[in-house]
């Protein structure tokens, strides 16, 4: 298996402070998702910070509803937000948006990353090894296709309500 992750990008013409303001705010990220119903600071959190953890309630029609506990692991005002869904050392996958700057407002990408931890995917490849390759590409398909409307309703949100 070689690809485990995968990334999207788009142009908002809008600042990389503003663009902050919204990929930093997870309780707005479930409203661009199918997947992520509902997202949420965990107790003692409020706001994005190196080591804040949220909540993340998923749907998938074929494995139903779960809540992961994510981790911030990349924070840096305006430029990058990241987190680790469960253990940070050993998390089910990894998620990321970073700012750039550029003439027109602000270039975002997203990118998402596959373990090194146990995930849905992890028990799929267990119960079919065979299909291995298979299965990691049909997921970070849906993953990708999520993260492009993510980063398309950003950008209308941004681009709309500009500071």
């Amino acid at each position: 298996m070689t690809r485990r992750g995968t990334a999207v990008s788009i142009e908002i013409a809008a600042s990389p402070e503003r663009v902050w303001e919204l990929i930093s705010d997870v309780t707005l990220l479930p409203r661009f998702s199918a997947e992520l119903q509902h997202a949420e600071w965990a107790e003692g959190f409020d706001a994005p910070a190196l080591g804040a953890q949220f909540l993340g309630t998923n749907r998938h029609p074929a494995i139903g509803e779960w809540t992961t506990t994510s981790h911030i692991i990349e924070c840096e005002p305006p430029r990058v937000f990241g987190w680790a869904v469960g253990d940070p050392e050993m998390c089910a996958a990894t998620w990321q948006f970073e700012t750039d700057p550029i003439p027109q407002g602000t270039r975002l990408r997203y990118t998402a990353r596959l373990g090194p931890g146990r995930s849905g995917v992890t028990m799929l490849i267990e119960r079919e090894p065979d299909r291995a390759d298979e299965i990691v590409a049909r997921r970070l398909a849906q993953w990708e296709a999520g993260m492009h409307a993510t980063v398309a309703g950003i950008r209308d949100l941004a681009e709309r309500e500009r500071t």
